[in-house]
């Protein structure tokens, strides 16, 4: 029976993953579903409502669901139902707890007190929960209502904020600009497809298309100086400038072009559509049905508010069938959430693996292996889908490459772990998937993550070899330090690493580091043709192409160390560890440095998570130093 246990786990985890990719039960009457396949251009990009809501909430509030101000319970309905709330329903929204707040000083610019941040709890049972730690006794996310007192006073401080440089702003400052900043994004979003404080915005509509001939009559026979109404005149004005204001508003588009147009991305904001009709003579059909589902989720009308779903998708279909597809297939990724399961994958590969050095190695170490695997095809299934999506390499941002590092770590585990089968390879694929993709969705925190590509980043056939082949010499690297640190850790702190698996993992990381200088020097070189033919110099001692360098000429020393004696396993252990650092600071810290043309501005979280990692490498480095007598398996790697 034993023996039918690696298929029992891989079978559990393909079903684990089917029930990601199954369509979901509507929660509600309403085909929330159907409104978060809606087409909007923003950012340069056509992308799902979906998306703009998922991504919305992860940057204003680090997750992708609203809880209730009181309980802290999570609130009936999915990100599409809150933009919705938005979009129709804003003085809903406006009391939802949208907005984190972890600064104590923009906590007390904004006039909240400890009182306004304590959750007061209905059950006494709650309470006792929340006293011992086991539910949070504080709230970080607060709504818009209660941050409107003192939005002038925010928008002040981030005035004086925005006025000192990026690199020499204090945490309150940085703090105070990303509130101002989302609070922005938030008003955007109220304004994307009819005025907020419009009760009535299909009728309004309905009104306007009715007095439409005779406005625009009267004023034209004003701008020829003839006799006009002047109600009418003195109305389109009116409307012009609400419209005007409208337009001003937001930067979401959700108007797409007539069919047929020369420009298949001149999508316009209702406002701009609106403004518009004064030369049409005809208010656009989609104004007109954003404007129904409005009244209609206002009304809690279902049957009206899916039958305009139908009809305006129907409408849609044919000038943009090709793009819609892709904005459907992007609603399903976003659904699945193939990173996050991979990240469930690879935590139950660790496990597996490692209690397969306890009990069992040969069963739980192929059970861990298979987990893996599936793990990695995952992930490459959702890199695959990113690069169709966005029709770009797979790296063009650090999200991409935190993905892309984990991937072509993982693929060099399964090939070791095929190769020596002692689940050295499944625990190193299980940490590396795992924190990488845990660093990818921290960094999926500042919005989009399938943006456009930056300017600077000029495309082209070397740019897209220059950074897969320089991400895998940096996903080889980090395997390496991995690797080294399992030897340190096994060592040092366990009994169980014996001279078979000690001189396994020596080889490994011989053999990697050896495939990481190799593909870091392509990569490098690689990188300097595109500079050449992006931007007109092969080197410039950019900060991250020096940080590029600096991992080609570490790894270099590694290999000599060891050519020439100068260090034998555990020196080559220590080397390869702080291997790691040289990464991590060549891959995320000179982005954050402010200079260059790599330079993706400063972060807080990265910058003492960078720091917290560096540290950790440093301990273990000391660890590793430490006289072979201390370690516990100094026996059986003698023996």
């Amino acid at each position: 029976m034993k023996r039918f246990l690696p298929y029992l786990v891989l079978l559990l985890g393909v079903l684990y993953l089917g029930s990601t990719l199954r369509e979901r039960a509507p929660a509600a009457d309403f085909d929330l579903a159907a409104f978060g396949r809606l087409p909007v251009l923003s950012n340069g990009r056509l992308k799902p409502l979906d998306t703009v809501a998922r991504s919305s909430l992860l940057q204003f509030q680090g997750r992708q669901r609203i809880s209730n101000p009181a309980t802290q319970a999570p609130l009936p309905g999915t990100p599409a139902a809150w933009l919705a709330d938005v979009f129709f329903a804003a003085a809903k929204a406006d009391r939802y707890p949208t907005f984190r707040i972890d600064s104590p000083e923009v906590l007390t610019l904004m006039g909240l007190s400890e009182a306004d941040t304590k959750v007061e709890y209905e059950s006494t049972f709650k309470q006792a929960m929340a006293l011992v730690g086991f539910l949070p006794s504080h709230r970080s996310r607060f709504s818009f209502d209660q941050l409107r007192p003192r939005i002038e006073e925010l928008e002040r401080q981030s005035q004086l904020a925005q006025n000192v440089d990026a690199q020499a702003r204090t945490p309150f400052q940085r703090a105070v600009v990303q509130l101002h900043y989302n609070l922005l994004q938030y008003h955007q979003l109220k304004h994307a497809v009819m005025l907020p404080g419009a009760n009535d915005f299909l009728g309004e509509l309905m009104r306007f298309q009715q007095i439409l001939p005779a406005g625009i009559a009267a004023v034209r026979a004003r701008e020829a100086g003839d006799e006009h109404n002047e109600a009418a005149f003195q109305t389109m004005i009116d409307l012009g400038r609400r419209y005007d204001f409208l337009s001003q508003s937001t930067n979401l588009l959700p108007i797409p072009p007539p069919p047929g147009g020369a420009d298949p991305n001149a999508w316009k904001n209702t406002g701009r559509a609106l403004l518009d009709t004064f030369e049409t003579g005809r208010v656009d059909p989609t104004v007109l049905a954003y404007a129904g589902l409005g009244h209609a989720w206002r009304h809690a009308q279902p049957e009206q508010f899916n039958e305009i779903l139908r009809l305006y998708r129907a409408e849609i279909q044919a000038p943009h069938g090709e793009r819609l597809a892709k904005s459907d297939a992007e609603t399903r990724f976003n659904s699945a959430a193939p990173f996050y399961s991979s990240m469930v994958l690879y935590v139950l590969a660790f496990l597996f693996a490692v209690f397969s050095w306890l009990k069992w190695p040969d069963v739980l170490g192929r059970s861990a292996f298979w987990l893996t695997a599936l793990a990695f095809v995952v992930t490459t299934a959702g890199i695959a889908t990113r690069m169709w999506l966005e029709g770009r390499p797979p790296v063009t941002n650090l999200y991409s490459s935190a993905l892309f590092v984990g991937w072509g770590a993982v693929g060099l585990c399964l090939v070791l772990e095929a190769i020596y089968k002692n689940a050295v390879g499944s625990v190193a694929a299980g940490l590396i998937g795992f924190g990488t993709l845990l660093i990818a969705h921290h960094l999926s925190l500042s919005g989009d993550t399938l943006e456009m590509m930056r300017a600077v980043l000029d495309s082209n056939f070397w740019l897209a070899t220059h950074v897969i082949v320089i991400t895998i010499g940096y996903s080889a690297t980090f395997l390496a330090g991995f690797l080294a640190i399992i030897y340190v850790v096994r060592g040092v702190l366990t009994s169980s690493l014996d001279r078979a698996t000690g001189t396994a993992l020596d080889r490994m990381v011989y053999g990697i580091v050896c495939f990481g200088t190799l593909f870091s020097l392509i990569g490098t070189v690689l990188g300097g043709i595109w500079a050449d033919q992006s931007w007109g110099r092969f080197w410039g001692w950019d900060p991250k192409e020096n940080g590029a360098l600096i991992i080609v000429l570490w790894n270099a020393i590694i290999l000599h160390a060891r050519w020439g004696g100068l260090v034998r396993t555990r020196g080559l252990m220590n080397l390869a560890i702080f291997g790691n650092i040289i990464t991590s600071w060549s891959w995320f810290g000179t982005n954050m440095l402010g200079i260059g043309l790599h330079s993706y501005g400063f972060m807080d979280a990265a910058f003492w998570a960078l720091s917290a990692f560096i540290a950790s490498q440093l301990a273990l480095i000391a660890i590793g130093c430490l006289p072979p007598a201390r370690w516990r398996s100094a026996a059986r790697l003698k023996a």
